[in-house]
Order: structure tokens, then C-alpha cells, then sequence
């Protein structure tokens, strides 16, 4: 198979794709932060409690 008959599936693909405005990239990049941030603080505070706990029991 010819290299151009191998990509132009692709690239007709690729031209079908409807990509995400600036403003929609930047509300999802916030939107995926602010999650992270979220997560992030919930596992350090169950950490927190699980250190906390396990030094309460062991000594």
C-alpha cells in the first residue's frame, strides 16, 4: 500500500473532527484544575486522619 493511500483515511478523519473553541478549552482546563485541586485536598486530609490515627493506636 502506497504511503498516500495509508494517510488519506486518516487526514479525511482528522478533517471531520469539531475542535473545542478557546473559550470551551479554557472552561475544561479550569473545570479539570479545580478537580485535581479537589481531589487532591480530600486525600491529603484522609492522610492527615489515617497518620493521625495509626500514631494514636501505636504509641
Amino acid at each position: 500500500m502506497k504511503t498516500g493511500k495509508f494517510l488519506s483515511g486518516p487526514m479525511s478523519e482528522i478533517k471531520k473532527i469539531t475542535w473545542p473553541t478557546r473559550k470551551e478549552t479554557i472552561k475544561y482546563t479550569i473545570t479539570v484544575l479545580a478537580i485535581c485541586v479537589f481531589v487532591a485536598l480530600i486525600l491529603g486530609l484522609f492522610d492527615l486522619l489515617y497518620m493521625h490515627l495509626l500514631e494514636s493506636y501505636i504509641f
